[in-house]
């Protein structure tokens, strides 16, 4: 019983896919297009479009002003567009995403003044076209005509070059060519412009022909990508049949071949593989059984896709419009970007790598050239809607990203949905700016849904409620006299601050705040200062807590006897005034009198005529009541010792004068 393999990646690419498709496009607007060559490099293709109204011209020569022209996958130079462009033309422009980053590639060398080399076949469209965005590019086939053209000339070994490659060829041609120009150049850029999904196909036609006794290639027999598949074939498999249609198969070419495998060129249309397929299971007697895996693969291949469906598939490309999805059938599926997600900041390589499994929702299919439209996003919605129902009556915590702000509120992305945060919901004081919160993630518990008016409603505040919550109660689970805990200033009032803890605020007292007197707890701390606190007595009845922040392992009074004694001079600080005298800071929490007799070597009415507070004096420390802590200053003292000195000096001049 013969064995029928068929390669997974036979038929369209998704460049000759996007071609199609808009061809197909255009023949069903009716407005008036011709093709500029042949879309892809397929007769019945082209036969089809036409029968559809979209004919095809060789020349711009050949177009009439006005008419709109499809560009083909393969591309045009860029004096074709110039062209088409000062004759009125609308075009719409099939060149395949991988040929039109060559495009920029050579455009950018060119302008730099590199000098372009292209490995590829130089009467090929492709490399035509890609000749046609730089000046002057050198074309060869493959390394033997690149050696030559560097033993000929003898270029400077440091002369500018970039290369790259006509995206059917192969590593074999390539490979050889790159370490050419490695070799001789040192101011070489190399792009590898291979296309991966040709790089897939001609690896697995390879592998395939290497265990089966005939192999058969299906394509045009113009077409660059398919004649490699044969050629490559031909080099692993004794029988390889290169045919465009069915009606070329006979029934003695494979006669006695225990195993065939078909493979497809990238512009080989899903119905003509099928045609083989069909024809393939007729010429054994029409109920042949073939082998389950092929019955599978099969089965999968002819599977009807229909809009809606939700299917999984393997990412196997990532361009820079969509990405690539293999379905496991021959409907070619592919993803646009727009389709990813709807989180406008996350970029395509963190969802999304190649070889990554994926569920999808197909938006469209194309039967009959084998595409399949998928979104993530639109399953993806579905899934996050059920999952936001779910969370009203979870009670789960969801997070999002603020993405605008209104009158009312905020709006917040959560899983691609809008939830709006009303402004009393948001945590921000009444009155706030709510637009500093854009792009900021926040959690937020969902309290209202109307999943048919497209309707969800959250609350932030709710969540930083039931946190706080919980930190409080851990707090006074815990909470202890001498306690340490890092908190943050939350306000200030005339008496003292308050310091949240960790869901609970305490207050520090004025006079806790600092060994220094102040009168105003501003002097020391601000509103969001982190600060180190710790517990001075606590009341869990009425919730109270009271703090303090100086630091109890520094004595002040120990810090002042160990300074200063009974005669010692010291610079203070005047802090109060009273009518019998003043106090003024010898240390921070040390304070001394300077009676009123003492504040001068004259008699005044009231500390005020002489001193004012915040002054900075030197005073004589004339008195220390250990026990009471208490310590007497004076100014007066200080002035008579000047004036005993001064009086001692002018009677030792007259002494002298009097010799």
């Amino acid at each position: 019983m013969r064995e029928v393999i068929l390669a997974k990646s036979a038929g369209f690419c998704f460049g000759v896919r996007r071609a199609v498709e808009l061809a197909q496009k255009i023949a069903d607007s009716e407005e008036p297009y011709v093709m500029l060559g042949p879309v892809i490099h397929n007769d019945n293709v082209i036969e089809e479009l036409a029968a559809r109204g979209v004919g095809c011209v060789d020349s711009v020569d050949l177009i009439t002003p006005g008419c709109g022209v499809i560009i083909r996958s393969h591309g045009e130079g860029k004096a074709v567009y110039d062209r088409l462009e000062e004759m009125g033309c609308p075009i719409a422009d099939a060149t395949c995403l991988n040929v039109s980053k060559i495009h920029e590639i050579v455009k950018d060398a060119s302008a730099r003044g590199r000098q372009v080399i292209i490995i590829g076949a130089p009467e090929h469209p492709e490399v035509t076209a890609i000749a046609g965005w730089c000046e002057g590019a050198k074309i060869f086939r493959n390394e033997a005509e690149l050696s030559k053209y560097i033993e000929e000339t003898k270029e400077n070994p440091q002369k500018p070059i970039t290369m790259v490659s006509q995206t059917t060829s192969t590593d074999k041609i390539w490979t050889p060519c790159r370490e050419k120009i490695k070799k001789e150049y040192t101011n070489a850029e190399i792009f590898d412009t291979i296309c991966d999904a040709t790089c897939k196909r001609q690896s697995e036609a390879q592998r395939l022909a290497e265990h089966c006794g005939a192999m058969i290639v299906i394509g045009d027999r113009k077409s660059s990508n398919t004649n490699r598949l044969a050629e490559l074939c031909r080099a692993h498999c004794p029988l390889v049949l290169h045919i465009s249609r069915a009606e070329e198969l006979d029934r003695s070419m494979v006669s006695g071949v225990a195993s065939v495998g078909i493979t497809a060129g990238a512009s080989t249309p899903e119905w003509i593989i099928k045609e083989v397929k069909n024809k393939m299971s007729d010429e054994q007697n029409n109920v042949m059984e073939i082998e389950e895996s092929f019955a599978d693969m099969l089965e999968r291949s002819i599977k009807t896709l229909n809009t809606g469906d939700k299917v999984t598939g393997v990412v196997t490309g990532i361009t820079t419009t969509e990405v690539n999805v293999d379905l496991g059938t021959k409907h070619a599926g592919y993803i646009p970007l727009s389709e990813l997600s709807d989180d406008p900041t996350v970029k395509v390589e963190d969802i999304v790598k190649v070889g990554d499994e994926i569920e999808t929702y197909v938006m469209r299919v194309n039967d009959m050239e084998g595409v399949a439209t998928l979104s993530k996003k639109r399953l993806d919605t579905v899934k996050n809607w059920d999952t936001i129902e779910a969370a009203v009556e979870d009670k789960t915590v969801m997070e999002g990203v603020v993405t605008e702000d209104n009158k009312g509120g905020i709006v917040v992305n959560v899983k691609g949905i809008r939830v709006f945060v009303p402004a009393s919901q948001t945590g921000m004081p009444r009155g706030a700016d709510l637009s500093e919160m854009i792009k900021e993630r926040v959690q937020l518990r969902i309290t209202e849904v109307n999943r048919s008016r497209r309707r969800v409603v959250g609350s932030i505040r709710a969540v930083a409620a039931e946190a706080r919550a919980a930190k409080a109660a851990e707090v006074w689970d815990n909470i202890e006299v001498g306690k340490k805990y890092e908190g943050t200033v939350k306000s200030l009032t005339s008496y003292g601050a308050f310091v949240d803890i960790g869901g609970v605020d305490g207050m520090v007292h004025v006079s806790e705040l600092s060994w220094s007197r102040i009168k105003n707890p501003a002097e020391v701390v601000a509103v969001g200062d982190a600060v180190s606190v710790y517990v001075i007595s606590f009341d869990p009845e009425k919730r109270k807590i009271s703090l303090g922040m100086k630091d109890r392992t520094q004595n002040p009074w120990e810090k002042f006897t160990a300074t200063y004694e009974v005669g010692s001079v010291a610079s203070v600080r005047v802090v109060k005034l009273m009518t019998f005298g003043a106090f003024a800071e010898i240390v921070p929490g040390v304070d001394g009198l300077i009676h009123i007799s003492q504040i001068a070597d004259h008699r005044i009415e009231k500390p005020g005529d002489v001193l004012e507070e915040g002054q900075i004096v030197d005073v004589k420390v004339t008195d220390i009541d250990n026990e009471r802590k208490k310590v007497s200053l004076s100014i007066r003292a200080l002035l008579n010792t000047a004036a005993e000195e001064e009086t001692e000096v002018e009677a030792e001049a007259e002494a002298e004068d009097a010799e």
